[in-house]
């Protein structure tokens, strides 16, 4: 059971850090024009890492705080059950449970951190490679939808369902965010 749910928060994580850096590297590449500079890269990667780990810290916090409302009522009534307020605070029942709550939190945030890299990495390495723009932005997206086919074929195996269908479910998400963040970026060009 807790592998379970530290898998489920390991996924929910990756896939919130990549899907919400690909609209980060998107969105930062219409602010500033795809122009090839190493300036524009280097705000297009600035602004994808920095926008993770902002959003990985706010998993954490979320994670935390969803997890810790959890157990706390699960504490309750366990308690209620045996007619002791607050007889579990402080057993091992009670540390047991702490322990899930930040391991829980941390999972989800630093795969957070590390989902939100990958859109940025072409970006990287385009950089030193000296690689434009633009084929950097459509590597991004397309790394980050091969990504999302693969994690979906995963999901899909672990959850008994059609694997394919699985990865096109992922795909199609990664698509919604694609399409959405361009159009923004339409509006505003």
């Amino acid at each position: 059971m807790k592998s379970e749910t530290h898998k489920r928060y390991l996924l929910r994580g990756f896939i919130d850090g990549v899907l919400s850096s690909l609209g980060v590297v998107i969105g930062a590449s219409t602010a500033i024009g795809l122009s090839n500079s190493i300036e524009a890269t280097t705000i297009i990667i600035a602004a994808g890492i920095g926008g993770g780990v902002a959003n990985g810290f706010s998993n954490i916090l979320g994670a935390f705080v969803g997890e810790k409302l959890v157990k706390e009522k699960r504490l309750r009534k366990i308690e209620q059950a045996m007619l002791k307020e607050e007889g579990l605070h402080g057993t091992e029942i009670d540390k047991k449970l702490e322990k899930k709550v930040v391991l829980s939190s941390l999972f989800d945030g630093l795969a957070t951190i590390f989902g939100s890299l990958i859109p940025v990495l072409p970006f990287m390495i385009g950089l030193i490679l000296n690689i434009k723009s633009l084929i950097l932005l459509y590597s991004s997206a397309f790394i980050s939808l091969v990504l999302f086919f693969v994690l979906g074929i995963y999901i899909g195996k672990i959850s008994k369902e059609n694997i394919i269908f699985s990865g096109l479910k992922l795909v199609a998400f990664g698509l919604v965010t694609l399409i959405v963040t361009l159009v923004i970026r339409m509006v505003f060009i």
